[in-house]
C-alpha cells in the first residue's frame, strides 16, 4: 500500500484551486491534478505492507503540534520556471508546519520509513508535467489572472492517506486522523 501524512483543505479552497485548475486546464496539455485530490503532503511515506500500518499509526499518533494558520497564494514551477515539471500552489506558513513535517519525518524512521533528504518545501501540486509540453498559452493564463489568493485556514490535524490507482489517476483515502493542539 502506498501511503503518505497531510493536511486536507477545507471545501472552499478546494473549490477555489478546482475553479482555478479548470480555468487552467485548456491552455496546456498536462497532468491535471483534481480537485479531489488537493492536499498538503507533509511527509511521503511510500509503498508498505499492510503489516506496517498499526506501527505507522502509533508513531503518527505521537506527533506532536500546534493548529497552523495556512494561507494559499500563487503559483510556481519545480524545479524551476525554465525546465518545469510541476505546477504548484504556494503554501505560506509559520514554520510550525515545517515543524510538524520535520517531526513525522522522525517519528517514523523507529517504524522503518526512511528520513527525508532534501528539504521540506510546503506546496500543492497543480499538475505534473512529463514531457516536453507548449506552456506559452498556460504562461499567459497564469500572468492574466486577478488575484493568486485561494484562501486561508487553520490546520487542526494532519491525517494518514492512502493512495490507490483509479480510472481517472490515484484515488486518495484517509486512514487515520491525528489532531494539532488548538492551545
Amino acid at each position: 500500500m502506498r501511503l503518505f501524512a497531510g493536511l486536507d483543505l477545507p471545501d472552499a479552497i478546494q473549490q477555489n484551486l478546482g475553479a482555478l485548475i479548470g480555468h487552467l486546464r485548456p491552455a496546456a496539455a498536462i497532468r491535471w491534478s483534481p480537485a479531489a485530490n488537493l492536499h498538503i503532503t507533509t511527509k511521503f511515506i511510500g509503498e508498505r505492507s499492510s503489516g506496517d500500518l498499526a506501527r505507522i499509526e502509533q508513531a503518527l499518533a505521537g506527533v506532536r503540534g500546534p493548529a497552523i494558520e495556512i494561507t494559499m497564494r500563487g503559483l510556481g514551477w519545480f524545479p524551476n520556471p525554465h525546465n518545469p515539471r510541476i505546477l504548484f500552489a504556494a503554501v505560506r506558513s509559520p514554520e510550525s508546519l515545517l515543524d510538524l513535517a520535520r517531526s513525522t519525518d522522525a517519528a517514523l524512521e523507529p517504524a522503518g520509513v526512511a528520513r527525508e533528504k532534501r528539504d521540506y518545501k510546503p506546496h500543492l501540486t497543480l499538475a505534473r508535467i512529463e514531457e516536453r509540453a507548449e506552456l506559452a498559452e498556460l504562461r499567459q493564463r497564469i500572468a492574466a489572472l486577478e488575484s493568486d489568493a485561494f484562501g486561508q485556514f487553520t490546520a487542526t490535524a494532519f491525517h494518514l492517506y492512502l493512495s490507490q490507482p483509479g480510472p481517472g489517476g490515484s484515488v486518495y483515502s484517509k486512514l487515520a486522523s491525528f489532531p494539532l493542539d488548538q492551545a
